[in-house]
């Protein structure tokens, strides 16, 4: 059947799967070749060279070096780009590879130097763009500032939506518009595809930290960038290059993951709705920031952009860091820990970890605390909450 008449749930099961009856194979096998016999040493080396520059294995050619492909981590990559309504996908060792494989190609492709951050971003993000290494001058505005803070040789602006950690949603459409012709990344680890597609709304590159709702688990490390054709083939030039590759087995558990992403992201979403409605009466509560209300999604960007709120939420607490770290000692069927999107609940401070490293005028207030709803019954994850806040 047509990719175009299957219901996202389908798509999730089947995506990247299309060489299994050929194969004889039921379950996608896992290739864990480093090197590759060659059949000949013309079409070894014309292989070679497509793939060293950005494409694709010659046909009859090999696969030649895993550094360059793996079938295995291939298919993740397509399964992925399916998902994402875009032509291709490229896979990386980490979302921070991914988004330095990104800033990479961006400069070689579009020839210029400066990229335009929209804040909040992830604090990963936000360091590596403040920290020179990528030799990039950047611009940090908010959502609406872009349009004045692009320059002749912006060659990338970075948005994340919804942002990392207080959740704030971004009109994407608006931001194409005013980067005025200049690539955007969206990152779109927090809503994933069940709930967001960038490329849909005219973003030229979709980011995901895989290792995050994509996995589910919390057993990979990963990250993928889905985009067209063209600017694939320069991701995948830096990847060579770079060697930043996903190990094949990162890319069979990542694979696997898609095929319940759907239910996962839904049931998770359904309990952060309970819990934003009960954090929000709790007198230990000062603000809640969850896209599922009203003040979280001022724009209505949620069934117009995101067909959810997802599962992501942060509090800001009446009594401050000493209550914050507090509840994180407390909690015991959340896991005190960074990361997210796992089938179990996460608690962290974002200004004492993940943003610790960004400006402090730019970091999360330290009265915050991100919560990543996993897949625990939303009443027990309450009563963890209710007895932890005190």
């Amino acid at each position: 059947m047509s990719n175009q008449v299957l219901a996202f749930e389908s798509l999730a099961v089947h995506a990247g799967r299309d060489d299994l009856v050929r194969l004889g194979v039921h379950a996608p096998p896992l290739d864990l070749s480093s090197t590759n016999p060659l059949p000949d040493m013309e079409l070894g080396g014309c292989s070679y060279e497509s793939m060293a520059t950005g494409g694709r294995p010659v046909n009859d050619g090999g696969f030649v070096y895993a550094r360059l492909w793996n079938p295995t981590v291939a298919r993740f990559e397509s399964a992925l780009a399916t998902l994402e309504g875009t032509a291709e996908a490229v896979a990386f060792a980490s979302g921070m590879a991914a988004m330095t494989a990104t800033v990479l190609a961006a400069k070689a492709e579009c020839g210029g130097s400066h990229v335009v951050a929209v804040r909040p971003l992830y604090g990963g993000t936000d360091h590596l763009l403040a920290s020179g290494l990528l030799d990039v001058q950047v611009s940090y505005c908010a959502a609406e500032e872009v349009a004045t803070t692009v320059w002749a040789d912006t060659c990338l602006v970075v948005v994340e939506t919804p942002a990392n950690p207080t959740l704030q949603l971004v009109d994407i459409k608006a931001v194409v518009v005013a980067a005025a012709g200049r690539p955007v990344l969206v990152d779109n680890t927090f809503a994933t595809p069940v709930l967001q597609n960038p490329a849909a709304h005219g973003a030229t590159l979709v980011l995901h930290s895989a290792t995050k709702y994509l996995c589910g688990h919390g057993d990979v490390v990963g990250g993928v960038v889905a985009t067209d054709t063209s600017w694939a083939a320069a991701l995948r030039r830096v990847r060579a290059v770079t060697g930043a590759l996903m190990h094949p087995l990162a890319g069979y558990l990542l694979h696997r993951g898609l095929t319940t992403l759907p239910v996962r992201v839904r049931a998770q979403q359904e309990s952060a709705t309970k819990m934003a409605a009960w954090l929000g009466g709790h007198p230990a509560v000062r603000k809640v920031f969850f896209p599922g209300t009203p003040e979280g999604d001022p724009a209505g960007l949620v069934g117009r952009q995101m067909r959810g709120p997802g599962a992501m939420l942060a509090v800001q607490l009446a009594g401050g860091i000493e209550h914050a770290a507090r509840v994180t000692n407390a909690v015991r069927l959340f896991t005190h820990a960074v990361s997210l999107g796992g089938v179990d609940s996460l608690i962290q401070h974002p200004a004492a970890l993940t943003h610790r490293p960004v400006t402090p005028d730019a970091r999360p207030g330290a009265d915050i605390l991100r919560l990543s709803i996993g897949l625990e019954h939303a009443d027990d994850l309450i009563a963890d909450l209710a007895q932890a806040l005190g």
